[in-house]
This record gives C-alpha cells, structure tokens and sequence, in this order.
C-alpha cells in the first residue's frame, strides 16, 4: 500500500515549512515535529491540559503536534503551542497562559530554545 500523508493543505505547508527550518537552522526539534504531524490523525496526539500543566515549569513553552483537550486546569503561566485546540481547552488555557499555533511558535522561537515537546 502506497503511504499517500496528510491530505489537509495547511497541514501540509506547516510539514514543509518546518522540515525547511529544521535544515536552515540545524535544529532536530522541528524535524521531529514534522515528522509527528505527518502522522494519521487516528495515530496523532492528543493531550489533556492536566497532563500540560503536570509535566511544564513556569514561563515554559509546551508544545503538542496534534490536539489539546479541556480536561483539567492550568495552574502555571506558559505558553502552549499545537496544531489545534478545542474551544473549551483554548479558553482555559487563555486564562492562566497563551494558547497559539506552531506556526506562530516558529516565527517567534526559530531556535526552538526552552520548548518542552508533551503528549
């Protein structure tokens, strides 16, 4: 069986601009991201906030390639980067924290320093 990938376009250009940061900055984070991503969304992460605020320290960046869900609450300030939210999971996290996209999270950190890979 041919391995077709992801068929959502926008998904797609985040692999791709990803794979090209991880060559021009030499940093492996990324590389792994995209290769998470282009997994089957059945076989994609998907984490709870609980679990974000259990295993991050304050002003940290958490990231999830897949999807974060509303189970629990955030205790810490940090940032929380991923391919998507649920509605009740961005509100909470809006409230402590800062929920953004990775694409936003490779404009302002291209270096990747103080990400904390979760899921």
């Amino acid at each position: 069986m041919k391995r077709t990938g992801p068929e959502n376009i926008e998904l797609k250009n985040l692999i791709e601009k990803l794979n090209d940061l991880a060559i021009k900055e030499k940093v492996k984070l990324w590389k792994r991201i995209a290769r998470e991503l282009e997994r089957s969304t059945r076989q994609r992460r998907s984490v709870n906030i609980y679990k974000i605020d259990k295993n991050t320290n304050e002003n940290e960046t958490a990231l999830v390639p897949g999807k974060v869900l509303s189970e629990g609450e955030l205790t810490k300030k940090i940032k929380v980067a991923a391919f998507s939210f649920s509605e009740k999971a961005k509100e909470k996290i809006n409230k402590k924290g800062k929920a953004i996209t990775i694409e936003e999270l490779i404009k302002e950190n291209p270096k990747g320093r103080d990400v904390r890979i979760i899921g």
